[in-house]
């Protein structure tokens, strides 16, 4: 069967966006947990030598009434720091000399609000695909502490963030949510929060109140943890955390236990604003447990101390005399329970140590020999030991000091099991991995081997379709990899995605699977058998083809650029600084923005028609007002910032005109479809697509990053008027150069392998809501504005070539050869590195990136062909 080159590689990488999302499907599977049934099991009965104990139930709790005041993006220095110190003056004084513990709680990357809520409420380590599921977040089935309180008869009642909405529903009896991604508002998400608490703190009806504020974090989306607005929405928490604590206080009488306050975030912000990675400023996190329970003597100074941020569930769980959910890998925090009797102390730490023991078993079969396991036993026959004594000799220091003693081997015990479960909190799929592995590969393989005919003047190659599926060796293939499904899915002692799938759907992966490896097997045979030799495939790169056998030295500095960026994935350090390797004042920025506009239409406009023309000059004055009215620039007629507004109307006038433009380059391709002849219309329309994408990302980059589109634009024109069409580089020339300055300029608008870095308010310009669709369109035009544009101008320079002939085909080939290759390279890497230290801070977000690229690139060969099937009818 023969297909055109731009169609057979759009196919290839359609098989390799598969292959990649099976392998991280398996990179990042659905975390261990229990398995066990919420409320089967009895709580465990404190250690006795006798025939039985006389504390067999849970302890009463400590608490009567529990606040969790959660503050978003809340880290740690913004309250144990000199921001905390001018901006949060009751919260300083209750850390420094009220009745307080204070704590630097430390999440787990990715750093998004629904895992680490997740690990707040379970105590466990949420996979790093949560990251992706935080855009719409499942009912949270594993155990929490909110279902064990709401099965305990507790009264909860929640405002803030609609993710808890959605994570425990029918879980409050009152509740109001807000949308946690509508990041331009920082105002009323918070005073949908604050209207509720004067009515709820007056009133005796509840056990639990929870309170999620969001403004911070979306002030750190839009201007960064040193804006102005950071100390203004410090002090704004500071008088609520005053008020609640203010109105507990008041309702405690001597009878009753007293509240408990919790001020914490569920996750830090990074020096830009964002979060997700694993930085210091991500990870740290202030948790403050407020109570009168925490009295301090004269003199007491309480340093904050480090914690896990899964140490809150067990210690919620105690204080509210709940048992401790079953998939918990956290550890009591001591200084809780430090001022309880003795025999009080031991039963909360042997009820801690007896649930991670029991986690322990469920996920490690040799969970015996672990140190941690080992040193559980002994605590609890050392505790076994001190009930003996403590029921013989209640006061004696004989007594105090045993139990001492043993009280030091419990929170050792649960040093070690908390270490031990934080290695197995997640197993890799690794048949899932093997098999989207073998995907990418073939499809790779198949890439290379097709490079001769794919590159040559037809741009058309014979796809060994039939052939290969009707031999005796597909079939002998086929039931080897059938035999060896069977044998993983009923071998295996953990669960497997493949192994879940049905079997028709498993069968068509094998399918697939063994006709990709017989026709790279037949393609390879046919490549040999013609007298081929594999120096061809670099000699093919030339068009026309030459008889000489030398590179030229750009397909050499091609050739070392793509291995040179290859090898370097395997290095964390590398891809730390991959930008750096690739890459105010507010009057200076308006004037800047101003002579960048300017300067966008210069380049843009020349191709246009008139009607283009006109829509892109006052796009880009739309631009500058809606920046002017978000407070980024300023007019010369407006010095002052009180009139800023969300620039809705503003940033809807440019979409107009964005979409206008759109439209007419639409209308131009179709008129050249009806009009074969009509060369001028199909070049016209296409620019004006592109002038359409650069309105766009001009509207959604932000004013500093506007020289760096300004850049890439000039050195599109320069290139094109001096150096490809003069010096006549061949298609797979201008193709790869194309690729490497749309990587460059990904990362010369500020983005890097962080997750951190992305730009999340750009999904919101000009919406007054969220609307899920329009805002992850909108984002990921945004980050990925620059391969875009650039893969644009490829279509464009390519198509206004009259003489281009397969250029469009041959184009698509070699774009698509170049991305396989870093990809299918960088998941046998990650597989390899599984067991990296930074394995989740570095190389998972790199995957997520590099998955995100490679279903961009999909999209983009699938337009190149699109428009050469358009240039052929032509």
């Amino acid at each position: 069967m023969r297909l055109g080159s731009g169609t057979f590689a759009a196919g290839c990488v359609v098989i390799e966006v598969l292959g990649v999302a099976l392998f991280l499907r398996g990179f990042f599977p659905a975390p261990v947990f229990s398995g066990a049934e919420r409320q089967a099991e009895s709580p465990a009965p404190e250690p006795s030598a006798g025939a039985s104990s006389n504390w067999t139930e849970l302890p009463p709790p400590l608490f009567s009434k529990v606040v969790i005041l959660l503050i978003d993006a809340l880290r740690d220095d913004f309250v144990f720091g000199s921001k905390g110190v001018k901006f949060m003056p009751y919260t300083t004084y209750l850390v420094e000399k009220g009745s307080s513990l204070s704590f630097v709680a430390e999440a787990k990357p990715p750093t998004v609000t629904m895992p680490r809520i997740k690990a707040l409420l379970t105590g466990s380590l949420p996979g790093f695909i949560d990251v992706v599921r935080n855009l719409n977040s499942p009912t949270l089935m594993e155990d929490n502490v909110i279902t064990r309180a709401k099965a305990a008869g507790k009264r909860i009642i929640f405002y803030g963030d609609e993710t808890w909405v959605k994570l425990f529903p029918k879980h409050f009896v009152e509740y109001d949510g807000t949308t946690s991604f509508f990041v331009s508002d920082y105002t009323e998400v918070d005073n949908n929060v604050t209207r509720h608490l004067d009515k709820v703190l007056k009133r005796q009806d509840w056990d639990m109140l929870i309170l999620h504020y969001l403004g911070l974090d979306h002030i750190g989306h839009i201007s960064g943890p040193s804006s102005p607005l950071v100390g203004h929405k410090l002090s704004e928490m500071d008088s609520i955390l005053m008020k609640i604590h203010t109105a507990l206080l008041a309702e405690e009488r001597d009878p009753l236990l007293p509240s408990l306050l919790v001020l914490c975030g569920d996750h830090g912000m990074s020096e830009a604003g964002g979060h997700g990675a694993s930085s210091m400023e991500e990870v740290n996190t202030a948790l403050v447990l407020v109570s009168s329970a925490f009295e301090r003597k004269p003199g007491d100074v309480r340093h904050p101390t480090r914690v896990q941020q899964t140490d809150l569930a067990a210690t919620l769980s105690i204080g509210l005399g709940l048992p401790i959910p079953k998939s918990n890998t956290g550890s009591l925090m001591f200084p809780v329970v430090e001022g309880r009797p003795m025999r009080e102390q031991l039963r909360f730490l042997h009820l801690n140590t007896v649930q991670l023991s029991k986690l322990l078993q469920e996920n490690v079969p040799s969970y015996n020999k672990e140190p941690g396991f080992e040193q559980f036993k002994v605590s609890e026959r050392s505790h076994r030991n001190w009930i003996r004594l403590y029921l013989e000799e209640n006061n004696s220091e004989v007594v105090f000091n045993l139990g001492a003693k043993v009280r030091r081997q419990y929170l050792d015990a649960l040093r070690m099991l908390k270490l031990s479960l934080s290695r197995r909190a997640a197993q890799y799929d690794v048949y899932s991995m093997a098999v989207g592995t073998v995907l990418v590969l073939e499809a790779l393989v198949l890439l290379l081997l097709s490079v001769p005919q794919a590159l040559s003047s037809r741009a058309e190659l014979d796809v060994p379709l039939l052939s290969p599926v009707c031999s005796l060796l597909f079939y002998l293939l086929l039931l080897a990899l059938a035999a060896l499904h069977v044998v993983v899915c009923t071998a295996a002692d953990s669960s497997c995605y493949l192994c879940g799938l049905p079997w028709l759907a498993a069968g068509g992966v094998m399918t697939l699977i063994a006709a990709l490896l017989c026709a790279g097997m037949s393609a390879l045979t046919r490549v040999f058998a013609g007298g081929k030799c594999l120096s061809q495939v670099g000699l093919a790169f030339q068009n026309p083809p030459q008889s000489t056998s030398r590179w030229s030295e750009l397909d050499l500095l091609s050739f070392l650029g793509t291995v040179g960026h290859v090898l370097s994935l395997g290095a964390s350090s590398f891809i730390e600084e991959e930008h750096q390797t690739c890459s105010d004042h507010k009057a200076e920025l308006s004037v800047l923005a101003a002579l960048s506009l300017t300067m966008i239409f210069v380049l843009v406009q020349k191709r246009c028609s008139l009607t283009s023309k006109v829509a892109m000059a006052f796009g880009l004055l739309g631009i500058y007002c809606y920046r002017a009215a978000i407070g980024n620039v300023l007019f010369p007629w407006q010095q002052d910032n009180k009139d800023i507004s969300k620039g809705i109307t503003e940033a809807r006038f440019v979409y107009v005109f964005v979409l206008g433009i759109l439209f007419t380059g639409t209308k131009d391709l179709l008129k050249s479809q009806i009009i074969a002849a009509d060369f001028t219309a199909r070049t016209v329309g296409l620019w004006e697509i592109h002038s359409g994408l650069v309105l766009l990302a001009t509207l959604l980059l932000r004013p500093h990053n506007l020289p760096v589109l300004v850049l890439s634009l000039a050195i599109q024109t320069i290139m094109a008027q001096f150096i490809w069409r003069p010096l006549r580089h061949d298609v797979a020339e201008v193709t790869v150069m194309h690729y490497w300055f749309g990587q460059a300029f990904f990362y010369f608008q500020g983005n890097s392998n962080s997750i951190a870095t992305v730009d999340i308010s750009a999904g919101f310009v000009g919406l007054d809501a969220y609307m899920e669709i329009p805002a992850m369109f909108l984002t990921a035009f945004a980050t990925y504005s620059g391969p875009v544009l650039w893969a644009s101008h490829l279509v464009n320079f390519l198509t206004s070539e009259a003489s281009s002939g397969s250029a469009l085909s041959h184009a698509c080939f070699c774009y698509a050869l170049i991305c396989s290759i870093p990809v299918s390279v960088y998941i046998i890497l990650v597989t390899s590195l599984r067991y990296h230290l930074f394995i989740w801070s570095v190389f998972s977000p790199k995957l997520l990136y590099e998955g995100m690229h490679l279903l961009i690139t999909a999209a983009v060969c699938i337009f190149f062909t699109a428009m050469d099937q358009t240039n052929t009818k032509s």
